[in-house]
């Protein structure tokens, strides 16, 4: 994951944090805590679909804030 996929990761996050009340040092601390998991899962893959990658974050955001995770999870759907 390159630095500016890993900016936007991080700023999509704490926006959709944001959106669901979590206050903003807990959900930094989430993303700090789900990243290195992250971008661990994403080293050995040279392909990846943006589902399966939204995937992959939202399972890994589930063991730290299962609220989170969902709401990730299913943002582009939300209307």
């Amino acid at each position: 994951m390159d630095s500016t996929t890993g900016k936007n990761l991080i700023r999509d996050l704490k926006q959709t944090a944001k959106a669901i009340g979590i206050p903003e040092g807990a959900a930094e601390g989430f993303i700090n805590a789900a990243l290195p998991n992250i971008k661990k899962s994403l080293k050995n893959k040279s392909v990846i679909t943006e589902r399966d990658l939204n995937l992959l974050i939202s399972k890994t955001l589930y063991k730290y804030h299962k609220d989170f995770s969902y709401v990730y999870k299913i943002r582009d759907i939300i209307i």
